[in-house]
């Protein structure tokens, strides 16, 4: 059986919340943009997928944004000290499960760096600087992953 909870009406909320924001951004779009979508390029996509997959890490993960994700997270008691915990319902909730869920927060992340992309040139400048970003963020990943592998099988002929 399906449980339906308040937390429903605030993802419900939300989520057309997100939908009026992407309208309106449409419509500014439609005579504002610095270029029209139909001519983006290969270039143009890769940037600004690099940069909301940047975002999007900079939000749910990074401990840069922790302050700012934690606002939506409730103080609890527990043992002699005090933890997080993400509220039980309401819109601190939907945001708390928002942030914490990249797949989620991606769509959010997509729609701001296109927006930003599109409306100023000097957007452009934040687009490259995060897709860069995320160039040096995944090549460090791979250096840990190829040195881990090298430790593991250093220790496996040694044993």
């Amino acid at each position: 059986m399906i449980k339906i909870t308040d937390q429903y009406f605030w993802n419900v909320v939300f989520s057309v919340f997100f939908l009026g924001l992407i309208t309106m951004a449409a419509i500014i779009l439609e005579t504002e943009s610095r270029v029209p979508l139909t001519e983006l390029t290969v270039t143009d996509y890769v940037l600004l997928a690099l940069a909301t997959w940047r975002v999007t890490r900079l939000f749910v993960y990074d401990a840069i944004t922790k302050f700012f994700r934690e606002q939506f997270w409730d103080i609890v008691k527990a043992g002699k000290g005090y933890e997080l915990e993400k509220p039980k319902f309401g819109p601190r909730r939907t945001l708390a499960d928002l942030l914490s869920c990249p797949w989620c927060f991606s769509m959010w992340a997509a729609a701001m760096v296109i927006f930003i992309y599109l409306i100023s040139p000097y957007g452009v400048y934040l687009v490259v600087l995060l897709a860069l970003s995320s160039v040096g963020a995944f090549l460090q990943i791979l250096s840990n992953l190829i040195g881990h592998k090298a430790e593991v099988a250093k220790r496996e002929n040694e044993g």
